[in-house]
């Protein structure tokens, strides 16, 4: 079998993500009821982590764990990426000795460059342009509460965000809207968007919170300062006053309407508490989703799926 990456949405077609979906049920059903799925028995997972993370490195390893594989955290003080050793010259090694390799890092090119090099599946866990496993999680948490994913409204609101960027690249896979409100200068990147747009994605940018949320049956929003945005953090809490997820934002919404966030959240600042812990909320849902996708992921990678 070729080898396979998830660098970005783009690279996986609708029946892939669809296969992966259907495993991810099997999987969380079988955990629920306490019957073991040792698919990857014997297999080794190296998780490449420049940037701090919770959900991403406990699902990531407890997936392995779970798959009746292994896994090897090798944090950003040990490898010194591009300082100490190369991205290329790392990925060739750890090929030799892994079976999967997940990165958190900062650039999508050093990503990219270690996907080139590497013989093992490389897995985005997250660059500053996408979080693709972070919104596979999501559409997988939208299909369990609403049946599908086809004719919702996605309203996102806040920052055009690595988030944003794979939640434009999933409409282009599924025909769903996806409304982002942000204001100025806080566009998505620009290239990510019309490509998305030109693949037939339903995307519209607008500065209108309300537009964006009216009739809208989830409400997703993020952080205003991601990491790495610390010393703008000031800056972004002036300019996203009034792009904040409260009940009057809710109250455009569809009655049915899920509240949905990747966390950590700021409550207060993008999404206020009663919010976030209120009846719609489905945040620790998707939380919990992010588990077995991924397990479904490595799976696909390393042993294949059916879907084209």
């Amino acid at each position: 079998m070729k080898k396979r990456d998830l660098l970005s949405l783009r690279e996986i077609s609708r029946a892939e993500i669809e296969a992966i979906f259907s495993l991810a049920r099997k999987l969380k059903w079988e955990l629920k009821r306490g019957v073991a799925h040792r698919q990857l028995a014997g297999k080794t997972l190296a998780m490449i982590f420049e940037k701090p993370s919770l959900r991403t490195r406990v699902s990531f390893e407890t997936g392995m764990i779970q798959l009746g594989g292994d896994t090897v955290f090798l944090g950003p003080d040990e490898i010194l990426l591009g300082v100490r050793e190369s991205a290329a010259d790392c990925t060739r090694s750890l090929s030799r000795w892994v079976d999967l390799i997940v990165v958190r890092t900062f650039s999508q090119q050093t990503l990219e460059e270690m996907a080139h090099y590497a013989t093992a599946p490389v897995i985005n866990g997250l660059t500053d342009l996408f979080h693709p496993c972070q919104v596979l999680a999501d559409c997988f948490t939208l299909v369990e509460h609403k049946g599908k994913l086809a004719g919702l409204k996605i309203a996102f609101i806040g920052d055009g965000n690595n988030v944003a960027h794979s939640w434009m690249q999933a409409a282009e896979k599924f025909p769903f809207s996806f409304v982002l409100a942000c204001p100025k200068g806080y566009e998505p990147n620009a290239e990510v968007a019309r490509l998305a747009k030109e693949n037939g994605g339903r995307i519209r940018i607008t500065q209108d919170v309300a537009e964006a949320a009216r009739g809208a049956d989830a409400l997703y929003t993020d952080v205003w300062a991601s990491m790495g945005q610390e010393q703008e953090a000031e800056i972004r809490r002036r300019a996203f006053q009034g792009y904040q997820v409260n009940q009057a934002l809710v109250a455009l919404a569809k009655r049915d309407a899920l509240v949905m966030h990747c966390l950590p959240a700021h409550r207060g600042e993008e999404i206020t508490h009663d919010v976030l812990e209120g009846p719609r909320s489905v945040v620790f849902d998707q939380a919990e989703n992010r588990l077995h996708v991924q397990k479904a992921i490595m799976v696909w990678l390393v042993k294949g799926l059916k879907g084209k």
